[in-house]
């Protein structure tokens, strides 16, 4: 009996030496990366030919981290977290553009509509060459964003070149006060409500109601939405779904799978009763992204609404955005999210209901058509699965109408809105 037990004992003993010993391997695993890590930093700490602060290089370690994951996922500086904070709340002094680095080019995504930039001209697809003089071609996107920033009243230089063109110009655009308001609308035919969504802020939901509510004031009876997602780079999760619970009665708008099953969560419409009713068409093309593709693809599935355009972006991937304790922050894809009918459209996009590539009659192809047609497919490490022309009217329905004769697309969702049967119900 005694040597059973000793024989026991040493055997359990083995196991908890060899349980220990392979924890430690596991360990030592884990931590030889950091050790390469630190030798790297400390030989540019010493070798470099500039002088470089170890904080320079633990940022640009993740700055190089987070890239190396997929396209959306980055860190931001704390210039970078308070700019990201702006842009989905309140107002700023600038000249209303949307600017991106693509190709380590400085690139016009969208000009705000009615604003300095909108007026000056300036296009979808431009590069910016240079800004007062300086050029952008080793600038960040932070300092352009600085840069072009400022005090309303105050002009600002840019050197462009339009899309396709070869020549360079300059353009003196004045600041002005920029609120970043995310719905317009006006009256498209007496009944139909023509509604445009330039991106979803924390405000945009309240703002789409607020035109509805507006329109029917007085007793005028609402008989039909088109809804503009066209060139809508997305925005905040939480204002896709309401807004697309402003359509829907019932059922799943979307729901988010991520790593782990406590990622795992499903959005529904309330069905509160308030839902609006009435005929809908929605706009899409390749710069609908993200949150656009929400709203599009909860209406498509549930046959809520006849979608007119070009095939979406195809973003369809969640980032969350984690802020640091310096006052930096984190942009890390977290999830993916799928259409009610379980479909991830990551790198594949939505397609309409009515395929129809824009044609406009002025060859602009501004607003309405931009992001050049690439999609986030062609983006490298992406996760597999019109400017029109100035008018001399402010009246924005005479502006709609003029838009309206020359965009094909609009035109066609008007139509259908009035004649084709569309899904409705009664609240």
């Amino acid at each position: 009996m005694r040597r059973l037990t000793k024989v026991s004992f040493f055997l359990i003993l083995s196991l908890a030496l060899g349980s220990v010993a392979l924890a430690a391997k596991n360990d030592e695993d884990r931590f030889a990366p950091l050790k390469r890590f630190s030798q790297v930093m400390d030989l540019v700490e010493n070798h470099y030919v500039k002088p470089v602060t170890r904080n320079e290089l633990i940022d640009g370690a993740i700055v190089g981290m987070l890239q190396q994951l997929d396209p959306h996922s980055s860190f931001l500086s704390k210039d970078e977290f308070k700019e990201m904070q702006v842009s989905t709340s309140g107002e700023f002094g600038g000249i209303g553009i949307e600017i991106s680095m693509e190709n380590g080019r400085l690139t016009v995504i969208s000009p705000i509509d009615d604003t300095p930039a909108d007026k000056a001209g300036i296009k979808s697809g431009d590069v910016i060459l240079e800004i007062e003089g300086e050029s952008t071609q080793d600038m960040t996107l932070v300092d352009a964003v600085q840069k072009i920033r400022g005090p309303k009243g105050k002009p600002v230089a840019l050197t462009l070149i339009h899309k396709d063109q070869q020549k360079p110009f300059t353009v003196k655009v004045v600041r002005d006060t920029i609120p970043i308001v995310s719905v317009k609308s006006n009256e498209v035919e007496p009944g139909f409500l023509y509604v445009r969504l330039t991106r979803f802020n924390e405000n945009t939901t309240a703002e789409l109601k607020q035109a509805l509510t507006d329109y029917q004031k007085g007793g005028k009876k609402l008989k039909g939405v088109i809804l503009d997602l066209r060139n809508n780079p997305g925005g905040l999760l939480e204002q896709a779904v309401n807004v697309s619970d402003v359509f829907l009665p019932s059922g799943q708008i979307v729901s988010i799978k991520g790593k782990n099953a406590d990622q795992e969560k499903i959005f529904s419409a309330k069905g509160d009763g308030s839902d609006v009713s009435v005929p809908l068409v929605v706009l899409i093309n390749a710069g609908s992204a993200s949150a656009s593709e929400i709203v599009a693809g909860a209406l498509k599935d549930h046959k809520r609404a006849l979608l007119v355009g070009e095939k979406t972006f195809g973003k369809g991937s969640v980032q969350t955005v984690i802020p640091l304790s310096d006052g930096s922050g984190i942009k890390l894809t977290t999830a993916l999210y799928y259409t009610p009918n379980g479909r991830s459209i990551q790198a594949e996009g939505i397609e309409p209901d009515f395929m129809v590539p824009l044609q406009d009659a002025e060859s602009d192809r501004d607003k309405l058509s931009v992001n050049h047609q690439f999609r986030e497919r062609d983006l490298s490490r992406h996760l597999e699965n019109k400017k029109k022309k100035a008018d001399a009217s402010d009246d924005p329905k005479q502006k709609l109408l003029d838009q309206l004769t020359r965009d094909n697309q609009l035109k066609l969702a008007l139509e259908l809105v009035k004649y084709f049967p569309i899904k409705t119900y009664t609240p």
